[in-house]
């Protein structure tokens, strides 16, 4: 039987809902049986307004993700705000190709990531890192992840799990790998029935060049799409993990973001034991 955790939902799956009103779509996230969710951003919103939200609806304020460059820049103000929300983690959601390992500000990237898990750790919180496919590159004998990982041990990892499968590795595999290393896990199902296509980071901040090809990729709710649920939580079952977290980047199958984050929920259940 597979171990139950609490779920939550990344935020930015509903983002839209949530820019147009958020106290609502907080509150349609718990009616769908969500326990938590994780931030990506409060769209002007005071943060001690938004915990009086989480705390008069009953969901837990997780975690957050927060742009490696604005925690540099002023982590009292980035990290701060989660703070006083009550968020227990913070993630960079990723990292420009020039800070990943091989690259020229890499060892500038190592001592501001060093310096920031230190401010997280005297303030009561953990600093994760969010993969995507990319830090799934060779620099020798290695991934440019693992490197990363061997480099910071102050660092925790934040795994998704559609990009570990997207990279041709297994998701199992890496969660047992970092296992004393993963207190959140993404859970994040897709559909890719051929080739990687040649554009895929639209969703994350960054210029990508569009690149026509015939390579379909979607993203689909948790259970709709090509991973291996059960055994995927049988694994995370076997770390440190304290939440799983459910995103969805885009909609897909023809339903909106609630509706995917519904489905999402419910398949995810199914596999839990109550």
């Amino acid at each position: 039987m597979i171990k139950k955790l609490p779920i939550a939902l990344q935020l930015y799956s509903v983002r839209d809902d949530l820019e147009a009103d958020f106290k609502g779509t907080l509150e349609k996230v718990k009616a769908m049986g969500y326990d938590g969710v994780e931030f990506h951003d409060l769209f002007g919103i005071d943060p001690l307004t938004v915990k009086g939200w989480l705390d008069e609806i009953g969901l837990v304020p997780v975690s957050a993700h927060i742009p490696l460059d604005n925690m540099i820049a002023d982590p009292d103000a980035s990290i701060g705000a989660y703070k006083k929300i009550g968020c227990k983690w913070v993630a960079m959601p990723w990292l420009a190709e020039e800070r990943r390992p091989g690259n020229p500000m890499y060892d500038e990237t190592i001592k501001a990531i060093d310096k920031l898990a230190t401010y997280c750790k005297e303030n009561d919180m953990q600093l994760l890192y969010h993969n995507h496919d990319f830090e799934y590159v060779k620099i020798g004998d290695e991934y440019a992840l693992d490197i990363m990982y061997a480099n910071i041990p102050a660092l925790d990892t934040e795994l998704d799990l559609c990009w570990v499968k997207v990279a041709g590795e297994d998701p199992s595999k890496y969660l047992r790998k970092y296992k004393d290393r993963a207190p959140v896990v993404h859970l994040k199902d897709f559909y890719m029935p051929g080739k990687k296509p040649g554009s895929m980071y639209k969703l994350i901040g960054t210029t990508v060049e569009e690149v026509e090809d015939d390579a379909i990729f979607e993203f689909r709710p948790v259970g709709f799409g090509q991973q291996v649920w059960n055994v995927i939580l049988e694994a995370v079952a076997e770390t440190n993990a304290e939440w799983v977290v459910v995103e969805q980047d885009d909609p897909s199958m023809g339903k909106t973001p609630l509706e995917c984050a519904q489905y999402s929920i419910d398949y995810v259940r199914t596999l839990y034991t109550f």
